[in-house]
């Protein structure tokens, strides 16, 4: 690619960051920092494998709903997003999307992917297509450049994949076993055996297959379903998980065990239950393995505000994690406040990390982990990274204003991918690019002193010390 004549990418030494401060506290404190990537959506059968990608569209495109989004904006027919062209005519029309995509976040990722992956520092469009896809595809070829070749090359050293109960963790321990490096484990999410509540049909079929994987008699109660998801939650322990997950609209804080139960007895008659028996249901299940994961001293996660599936007919023909959901403008912090409180007053509230989707929380999160803080660990409320729509600079930059301003940023676990892609680490690079301009541009301006040992070491456990000692990796 050296010999092209195409123009070459802004990306130098120094993007994004725009002060002497900003350059030494990544060059010398954060750049070769190894990745925790303690929440993302990457298939553990693709690690288990070892996949070998035929072509940069199958790394690249497949199962991508950030460039599903802009292509469809920008135009392209669906059938170049998730139809039946072929890969090549697939990255043909995502090539001449990204110019479009300038001031958009995927503008970035895409020229650092090609730079750090691939060593190509030339612009991505419709002229350097077949160029670029030809150099990259070839190279995916190569044993070092199979899917854990490309973790390795990113200095991955712990990746927490997102797991349903029912999964039984067969590819996580064929990676155990198989001697890799990188720690893959798994994360438990349960969400489904929450949310279905409001689907009987669906929620029997689901409680079946609970209770066969765990090992139990049919699932005829409520206490049978918890006993069944202890079960499940212990086997995750056994394999390395050390981290609970949910993606919810909004906290649920409606604690009638009663009306909990009988929603249960209903759904697996088949009947609806109430909107107030659900919400019981929901609450009272949430709080019970919030439980669990106290008594485990796991981490528990909940990404709140997504307004998903907006798209009725594209649901019906592609399903959900296609590219049409949004942000949800809920109410959060009430609700917020009695689950935490709750556990809290038991002494059972577990270490939790808040993520936001509505900018419009960063504030309400921020202040109200502040409340949970115990003295039992730094930083046991955490207010997550800028998540989904908000993975961005202006996001990134938003929270972690935020975070400083009522909180504590230097003990921040810091960034994630939340990606399903193999190509997607570069945006650890992004965030400690972010966050040492940030701080950079403090001293700079006279705001923070010039002690750069100190904010070294505080760029450093935002990038993945930090990380390190929360989660207990």
């Amino acid at each position: 690619m050296a010999t092209s004549t195409a123009q070459k990418t802004f990306i130098d030494e120094n993007f994004l960051l725009k002060t002497e401060t900003a350059q030494v506290l990544y060059h010398e404190y954060s750049k070769n920092m190894p990745i925790i990537d303690y929440h993302c959506h990457l298939p553990p059968d693709q690690i288990a494998e070892n996949r070998q990608f035929e072509n940069l569209t199958q790394a690249w495109l497949y199962g991508d709903h950030y460039k599903w989004r802009a292509m469809r904006s920008n135009g392209i027919n669906e059938k170049y997003c998730t139809g039946d062209a072929s890969d090549w005519e697939k990255f043909e029309q995502w090539a001449a999307t990204v110019p479009y995509t300038m001031r958009n976040p995927l503008y970035h990722w895409t020229h650092l992917e090609l730079l750090r992956y691939f060593d190509i520092d030339i612009l991505l469009n419709k002229d350097t297509a077949r160029e670029i896809y030809d150099e990259c595809s070839a190279k995916l070829k190569r044993p070092d450049f199979n899917v854990r070749g490309l973790l390795t090359k990113m200095n991955v050293k712990t990746v927490c994949t997102t797991d349903d109960p029912i999964d039984s963790l067969a590819f996580h321990k064929e990676i155990s076993e198989s001697g890799f490096d990188i720690k893959v484990l798994p994360t438990f999410r349960p969400d489904k055996a929450m949310l279905l509540i409001d689907s009987p049909a669906d929620f029997q079929q689901y409680l079946s297959k609970l209770a066969d994987i765990a090992g139990t008699s049919a699932i005829a109660s409520y206490e049978d379903l918890l006993a069944a998801l202890q079960l499940r939650h212990d086997f995750f322990a056994a394999m390395g998980g050390k981290l609970s997950d949910h993606g919810l609209e909004h906290i649920y804080s409606s604690f009638d065990e009663n009306a909990a139960k009988q929603a249960f007895a209903a759904a697996i008659k088949g009947e609806q239950p109430t909107a107030e028996q659900s919400l019981a249901f929901k609450s009272v299940l949430l709080y019970d393995l919030a439980k669990m994961d106290h008594a485990k001293s796991w981490t528990q996660q909940f990404h709140l505000g997504a307004l998903r599936n907006n798209n009725a007919r594209m649901l019906r023909e592609l399903g959900p994690d296609t590219g049409w959901d949004s942000i949800g403008d809920y109410s959060q912090g009430q609700a917020l406040s009695k689950f935490l409180n709750k556990l809290d007053t038991t002494d059972q509230l577990a270490k939790t990390i808040l993520y936001n989707l509505n900018p419009a929380d960063n504030e309400v999160l921020a202040t109200m982990i502040g409340n949970y803080n115990d003295g039992t660990v730094a930083g046991k409320m955490q207010f997550g990274s800028g998540w989904w729509f908000l993975d961005q600079k202006d996001g990134m930059e938003k929270q972690m204003n935020a975070l400083s301003n009522m909180g504590l940023l230097s003990r921040f676990v810091g960034m994630l991918t939340d990606s399903r892609s193999f190509l997607s680490y570069p945006r650890h690079e992004y965030f400690r690019r972010i966050l040492c301009n940030l701080i950079g541009n403090d001293v700079e301006n006279g705001e923070l002193p010039n002690d750069i040992p100190w904010l070294g070491q505080m760029v450093s456990d935002i990038s993945y010390n930090n990380a390190k000692n929360y989660f207990g990796f």
